[in-house]
């Protein structure tokens, strides 16, 4: 039996990565940023395991959405079914899963397992987190090999954190098939403001014959159809839509903020573009020092009562030739702030809301005749 030894003579191998500095590699894991290949750049050595927790930019990208209705349901096929089912069942109990994980190391990173279990069962607001039936020996929570966790518990040993972005698999909405509506939601303790686009379709090849020539000389003016026919009806389903899906991720939001004392900005979004909540540094503040009203029972925070404005157009034709057939844009804020600001008439902040062309949208729309609503809270 023979032994191989290395040759002395020759020089060992160098590992470029050592000869990095932390600030430059941190530089490249900020520009990675996906919450699972950080995972399992923590795996790779122990530099890496040591420097994954200093990054300041992470996006959690969740894989599925699993309601509570599997917690109490035997573990079938047909529970899987159940795990997204319509807008309005499961959106007070939207929890967070899905998160893999890669390699069985990469538990030490996510943190102690066996406190997992605990942790879901006794607190929603801690773990903000159900998954159905399949525990492991580790207090795991298991679908076949699969292991859930939620963005509470994965970003909770990331010390850093200054960027979070958050996107769900798809809008907490159900609308039928070529219906446009996209909101934008700002919170501090509450609701700071929200702005909506929608429209009951969508034409992309240019202007339908029905529809006439451009968007015709109505003087901005609401149609009587729009009471007689439900128009007026439909919209106001958006707007509480909306404000119910908004406020439903702003209070799963709490415990992560209040674990990142570091976060400048917090985005909750979608896979589909259907909604985006936003937090700025100054309105995490306010959260994490301003009690938050909230309703338990429905797992939403509580709005207070609102003043919107809402614009209208039958028919909007934008530069790119895509139509909007009863294009609306609603513009809300809550009632207790001041009138005499005019924020609504100044229509930058409700063309940046959206991407191009809605942004667009917005903007021509905000130029009609504005109508007047109230809610309460």
């Amino acid at each position: 039996m023979s032994s191989v030894y290395p040759d002395p003579d020759q020089p060992e191998p160098v590992d470029h990565f050592d000869r990095l500095p932390d600030s430059v590699l941190l530089l490249v894991f900020n520009k990675i940023g996906d919450v699972k290949a950080l995972g399992r750049c923590c795996v790779v050595s122990r530099r890496f395991h040591s420097l994954v927790p200093q990054v300041e930019n992470v996006v959690v990208r969740v894989d599925c959405v699993i309601s509570d209705d599997d917690c109490s349901s035997s573990s079938s096929s047909s529970d899987k079914s159940r795990a997204l089912v319509g807008p309005f069942s499961n959106l007070f109990r939207l929890v967070f899963g899905g998160i893999v994980k890669p390699l069985q190391a990469l538990g030490q990173f996510l943190g102690p397992k066996r406190s997992v279990l605990n942790e879901t069962l006794n607190s929603l607001s801690s773990s903000s987190l159900f998954v159905a039936p399949g525990v492991g020996d580790d207090g795991e929570m298991d679908h076949g090999g699969v292991t859930h966790h939620s963005p509470t518990q994965v970003l909770r040993n990331f010390n850093e954190i200054r960027f979070l972005r958050i996107e769900l698999p798809s809008g907490e909405l159900g609308i039928d098939d070529g219906v446009l509506l996209k909101w934008r939601a700002d919170f501090g303790s509450t609701l700071d403001n929200c702005v909506i686009v929608g429209a009951a379709s969508v034409i992309n090849n240019g202007i339908s014959p029905e529809f006439g020539f451009g968007n015709g000389d109505d003087n901005g003016s609401i149609p009587e159809t729009f009471y007689t026919n439900g128009g007026l009806k439909l919209r106001v389903v958006w707007t509480i839509s909306s404000l119910i899906a908004a406020s439903a991720r702003h209070y799963l939001l709490q415990p992560i903020i209040a674990d990142h004392k570091t976060l400048d900005s917090l985005v909750l979004t979608d896979a589909d573009g259907q909604g985006v909540l936003c937090m700025n540094r100054d309105q995490l503040e306010e959260l994490r020092v301003k009690p938050l009203s909230a309703s338990s029972a429905s797992k939403r925070t509580l709005v207070p009562a609102l003043n919107m404005r809402l614009w209208y157009a039958p028919y909007l034709e934008l530069p790119d030739g895509v139509v909007l057939k009863g294009a609306t844009l609603v513009a809300i804020r809550p009632s207790e702030q001041s009138a005499s600001k005019n924020e609504v008439s100044d229509s930058s902040w409700l063309s940046n809301a959206f991407e191009e062309p809605y942004g667009t949208a917005a903007k021509m729309l905000v130029k009609r005749r504005t109508y007047c609503l109230e809610m309460n809270s």
